[in-house]
């Protein structure tokens, strides 16, 4: 059960620069200790048949004692050892095998585990393709096939030069496989951890765009209920406050997103439930809400009744029957809000035309026109308003978009719904007056 839980703690360690390194910790200790493991059965022949027993296991103990505390060190520090030390364990390598002739017996020095010499060189080759620097890594690897090439001395000779050469690939081939598993593998948590940290800061922006469009229009009625007007205009600015209070309550509630408005039927703020809840799960919510149709028509007047004091006048005859998403129609909701709230903060108009249109094969054009002061396209950079709660928001929902204005001439924003092929809307194109903001 200790051996099942520790396997899965290792299949569980985060895929980050920190949690890669901790992985390699486990593979350097899983490598030397079990080099450790296949040296100590043949440690007594090994001594037995030495030439010097004191010698002998005085290297032995050298090569079990550096595994372990090369083991140990990797563990705490929970990363591959660093240049100084990894320089210090490719010496100890290359110093037992340039003594190996010394303390074995000559018939035993090659194919045996009694000669554990090569076998630990080649474990600290493996687990040092973790060293940060290619220079260090290569040079000790040089060292230590040079170093094997005098441990076998004039020894070797007939059928086994192939199997000696054969070792020294294996220590040339063992390295570079080690080294592009080092290197591939950090590289791929670089890579995610860009990655992770590039979707939380688009994540934020989303997030602080979703704010900017639910906080905009309601910060716009603050704004105006702070400033002077008649009791009539200020009960207006009283009912649109409370519009855009229930709208920005549900977004910090964590609804009003996707589509679900807080005064559509069955939304955060809806009459379904208390405090607009209606007691299904959000998913089975936002699946409604995504599928319902809301009829186009009422939406323009109820938006329109609210900004009764500009002298709208809604002719939207020509648009019964038509039908949009609950997201389309949230977003239009916000968008038409926001375009008359602009027009009664800076238009100075004396008139504001609301006009829906059906289009052949299914489509339809909103138009808002005011003969306010209007503004110069040039000179002029799109706000939040326009930015994102007009412009930005209807583009999400497929529909296109276009704001045209002179100085002197007032301002006229159209909405289109484009069908497609049939009937499926087409990807929109924005054409806007003013500069975009960056």
């Amino acid at each position: 059960m200790r051996i099942r839980n520790g396997l899965r703690r290792v299949a569980e360690l985060p895929t980050t620069r920190a949690g890669v390194e901790r992985a390699f910790s486990y593979f350097t200790v899983g490598v030397r200790l079990g080099t450790v493991a296949q040296m100590v059965p043949a440690v007594r022949l090994g001594a037995g048949r030495a030439p010097d027993e004191t010698a002998y296991l005085a290297c032995w103990g050298a090569a079990a004692l550096a595994a372990v505390a090369v083991s140990a060190a990797t563990f705490v520090r929970r990363r591959p050892l660093g240049t100084l030390a990894s320089v210090l364990d490719f010496g100890l390598a290359c110093a037992l095998l340039v003594l190996g002739p010394l303390v074995l017996a000559p018939w035993d020095r090659f194919g045996t585990w009694t000669a554990f010499q090569p076998g630990y060189a080649l474990s600290v080759i493996i687990t040092a393709g973790g060293v940060r620097g290619f220079g260090v890594w290569a040079g000790s690897l040089l060292a230590v096939s040079l170093c094997y090439v005098l441990y076998l001395g004039g020894d070797v000779e007939g059928d086994m030069v192939p199997t000696a050469v054969g070792n020294v690939l294996t220590y040339v081939v063992y390295a570079l496989v080690a080294r592009m598993f080092f290197g591939y593998t950090r590289r791929i948590a670089r890579d995610a951890d860009a990655s992770r940290a590039r979707a939380a800061e688009l994540a934020r922006r989303e997030e602080e765009r979703r704010a900017q469009v639910m906080m905009h229009n309601g910060v716009a009625v603050m704004r105006l209920l702070t400033e002077q007007g008649d009791a009539v205009s200020r009960a207006r600015l009283v009912d649109q406050a409370e519009v855009e209070l229930r709208r920005m309550r549900s977004y910090l509630r964590g609804g009003g997103r996707d589509g679900a408005g807080p005064d559509a039927p069955g939304g955060p703020d809806g009459p379904d439930g208390p405090d607009g809840r209606d007691g299904a799960p959000e998913g089975g919510r936002r699946a409604e809400g995504e599928g319902r149709r809301i009829a186009l028509v009422p939406m323009v007047r109820r938006v329109c009744e609210r900004f009764a004091d500009l002298n709208v006048i809604a002719s939207v005859d020509l648009g019964t029957g038509l039908s949009v998403t609950a997201a389309q129609a949230e977003a239009l909701e916000r968008a038409l809000g926001s375009l008359l709230l602009n027009v009664r903060v800076h238009a100075r108009a004396q008139q504001v035309v609301v006009h829906l249109d059906e289009e052949a094969g299914g489509g339809w054009t909103l138009t808002v026109h005011d003969d306010g002061v209007g503004f110069d396209p040039s000179s002029v950079t799109a706000g939040v308003g326009l930015r994102e709660v007009v412009v930005g928001e209807l583009r999400r929902r497929g529909l296109d978009v276009g704001i045209a204005s002179a100085a002197g001439e007032g301002t006229t924003a159209t909405i289109t719904a484009c069908p497609g092929p049939e009937g499926r809307p087409v990807r929109p194109t924005v054409r806007a007056a003013f500069a975009e903001a960056p």
